[in-house]
């Protein structure tokens, strides 16, 4: 086994939505491999804190603050960073509302951000990777929830939904340049996004959503973090338009 295929000691990863949860795990995660990160998020002061973690063990990671639905500022964000080798888009948010209960303006902004972000990452990735010749890898956050019936959940799934196709696509398309494009949809996992209850109504949930996997758990941030390392890296060299899905054995438990 080539370990050396995981190393990105000299290459350059960007991480959306890396502020907290996944997206913070999945730098981390990145830069222990050797990479060097770009962060982008809203959340400023969980920015900075995910830099220091990474400082803390001798990486290197400079934070731009931005919202993902702001084009103009993720473009400035990728040139700033340079030619990339890795692009993992991991921001999103979750929207809670039945079908009859869902607004236009609920749907908007779970698209804009869930999809659209997505997408203005992929594509200033894709461009910047082509323009430097680099053979990069661009990694996209999908969900489980895209593939099953989950009330309550529509406009998340919906999004989801066009993260994948989204993916499959580019993949085709930038593939000639040697541009990789996967995406990772997990199941449950314990993130600040996925905390929404009391404590103790959390643990119910979190014990009901266990039950369902073979593994008997929850997953964690750095279960996703360790699928974006395998998808960003040499090791995963001939993989393209792939969904991996750790979920612990489901998808979602409906």
């Amino acid at each position: 086994m080539n370990l050396s295929a995981y190393d990105l000691t000299g290459r350059t990863a960007f991480v959306t939505g890396a502020a907290s949860g996944i997206g913070r795990a999945s730098a981390v995660l990145l830069a222990r491999a050797g990479a060097t990160l770009h962060l982008a998020d809203r959340d400023e002061p969980g920015l900075k804190e995910t830099a220091a973690l990474i400082a803390r063990e001798g990486g290197t990671a400079r934070v731009h603050p931005l919202d993902v639905t702001d084009r103009s500022a993720l473009a400035a964000a990728v040139d700033t960073a340079g030619p990339l080798h890795v692009m993992a888009a991991v921001a999103g948010i979750m929207h809670t509302s039945t079908v009859l209960e869902t607004r236009e303006e609920d749907l908007d902004r779970v698209l804009a951000v869930n999809f659209k972000g997505v997408l203005h990452a992929c594509q200033e990735a894709a461009r910047s990777m082509i323009a430097s010749g680099t053979r990069g890898s661009i990694v996209t956050m999908a969900s489980g929830a895209m593939d099953t019936a989950s009330p309550g959940l529509l406009c998340y799934s919906v999004a989801k939904a066009a993260v994948v196709q989204l993916t499959k696509t580019l993949a085709v398309e930038a593939g000639p340049h040697g541009i990789r494009v996967n995406a990772v949809a997990p199941g449950w996992i314990r993130t600040p996004m996925t905390d929404r209850h009391e404590p103790a109504a959390q643990e119910q949930a979190e014990a009901a959503m266990a039950r369902h996997s073979p593994l008997r758990r929850v997953g964690e941030p750095e279960d996703i973090a360790h699928a974006v390392l395998h998808l960003a890296c040499d090791a995963s060299s001939f993989t393209t338009g792939q969904i991996l899905r750790p979920n612990g054995g489901v998808a979602m438990p409906w």
